[in-house]
């Protein structure tokens, strides 16, 4: 009898604990965080619904229409709360250049397509320090650099070892060593630049997209060649990077497709969607912008470069002084290196791409360009609120879902990323639909985007207000199980 009385006290206190009768009340301290009365769109799902969103340590736990109650809330009406965009094409990682990612409502930022030769010095570097979280690629081309002696800069020269030589076969061992140990030490991808190391074999992309497939690693690639003539061309490129796929198993991701293929990009997506048709693991991705940039002084201005990618020196801008080049100052400029603005793109290449059905975005975010501070906003304010090229949804899939799907076998803590789901990250942004928009220019590069007056990063303010909250360090790794000790 007593124990019959003690279990009837028992469901008697747990009905009360339910009921909130007779005990304190917990119902204000249940959440860290209560996002009320906000649009919530999910990509995965397909909700769109406006729900109130209840985060707990750093975890999305509730999203319903009941209301809500905790210590700090956030009225999310008229904005829309998606998942944090991610970014797995950026390339300035530094303090600044966070900042302006998480204005534009990326809360992961990943280098693949360089990527680093030392992969547990390249997260050490950063841990503890950042507001976003972070990534990194095992890279051939620093790989590359380090077998062939080269001083390690973010590119190798056109007259570097790393452009200009072919490896032997000893070499090509050291390089698929250190992709090995990178991998194994966590890397989340393996990055190639072919175009910047053009005397790198097709024999050699096809021994490191081995070790990449012993891994689950998929391959980030600027593709060799432009152009559409000759017998290096951007159809042998594409080819290329379909065959190793194939031949290995390595998953396959074409980097900034429209930076490379130029006026020719229908013609790759045909082939691109051709090869993921039967069955190849393969995707691409680009940038919202009709301008590239990359290093004078790399390889890709060899000879030939105006004729395989239909430009002249006139398509070329220099960014600290906006000046046009010509056949003189591109000589100049070409001796001393840096940054340089290709006008390559026209309008409706650059429409058509955003919307295929396979692209994600990736900024390929580098200091001096617009697309560095503005990517996110511009895909939501110009191609699908101004031109309609997409959804509203679609324009978050590619810069949430589809991202963090690329990498999520690889990388099994990104399957709570780029979703607003029960059990996810509270990686969020919150942005007014009706005013995003990039402000970024060509002369004014580094302008934040507009209309996102939040950005949380674990469920912890980075963007507040529209002030970037200058010492939230929320940011951590996103890295692969690592597989062995150092």
């Amino acid at each position: 009898m007593l124990s019959f009385r003690l279990l009837s006290v028992r469901r008697a206190a747990s009905l009360l604990l339910l009921l909130g009768l007779g005990v304190p009340r917990l119902a204000a301290q249940e959440y860290d965080l209560v996002i009320r009365n906000g649009r919530v769109m999910d990509p995965e799902s397909g909700l769109d619904a406006v729900r109130n969103v209840g985060i707990r340590g750093g975890i999305i736990r509730t999203i319903t229409e009941q209301p809500l109650t905790g210590p700090n809330v956030i009225d999310a009406k008229g904005l829309v709360v998606a998942p944090g965009f991610i970014d797995l094409h950026q390339h300035a990682q530094l303090p600044e250049d966070y900042r302006l990612k998480a204005q534009d409502g990326v809360t992961t930022v990943a280098e693949l397509e360089v990527g680093t030769a030392d992969v547990d010095a390249w997260y050490a570097s950063r841990e503890g320090k950042t507001p976003i979280n972070f990534a990194v690629s095992i890279g051939h081309i620093p790989s590359r650099m380090v077998v062939m002696g080269d001083k390690m800069e973010f590119l190798p020269g056109a007259q570097s070892g790393a452009a200009t030589r072919i490896a032997t076969d000893l070499e090509l061992d050291k390089i698929a060593a250190l992709i090995e140990k990178g991998l194994q030490r966590g890397a989340v991808a393996v990055g190639f630049g072919l175009q910047y190391t053009p005397m790198a074999t097709q024999r050699e992309t096809v021994q490191m997209f081995r070790v990449a497939a012993r891994y689950n690693a998929p391959c980030h690639l600027h593709m060799r060649a432009k152009g559409g003539t000759g017998s290096q061309n951007v159809y042998s490129a594409v080819l290329e990077i379909i065959a190793a796929s194939t031949i290995t198993g390595a998953p396959a991701h074409v980097c900034h497709v429209q930076s490379t293929a130029l006026r020719l990009t229908p013609r790759v997506m045909e082939m691109i969607s051709a090869a993921h048709a039967h069955g190849v693991d393969i995707t691409t991705e680009c940038y919202p912008y009709t301008a590239g940039m990359t290093d004078i002084k790399s390889a890709i201005f060899d000879p030939g470069w105006r004729e395989n990618g239909e430009m002249d020196y006139s398509d070329l801008q220099w960014p600290s002084t906006g000046e046009r080049l010509n056949a003189e100052t591109f000589e100049k400029y070409r001796k001393t290196g840096g940054l340089v603005i290709i006008h390559s793109n026209p309008e409706d290449v650059v429409r058509d791409i955003v919307a295929h059905p396979l692209t994600m975005i990736g900024s390929d975010g580098l200091r001096g360009h617009p697309r560095h501070a503005g990517t996110s906003a511009r895909v939501i304010g110009r191609y699908s609120r101004e031109l309609k090229a997409i959804s509203l949804m679609q324009a978050i899939d590619k810069l949430a879902l589809m991202p963090a799907k690329r990498l999520e076998n690889r990388v099994p803590m990104l399957r709570n990323k780029g979703r607003v789901r029960v059990g996810a990250d509270a990686d969020l942004v919150l942005f007014n639909p009706d005013t995003i928009t990039d402000r970024a220019t060509y002369t004014q590069p580094d302008l934040p985007s507009e209309g996102i007056p939040h950005v949380l990063v674990g469920g912890v303010f980075v963007v507040k207000d529209g002030v970037f909250q200058a010492n939230a360090k929320p940011g951590k790794a996103v890295r692969a199980p690592i597989q062995d000790a150092r």
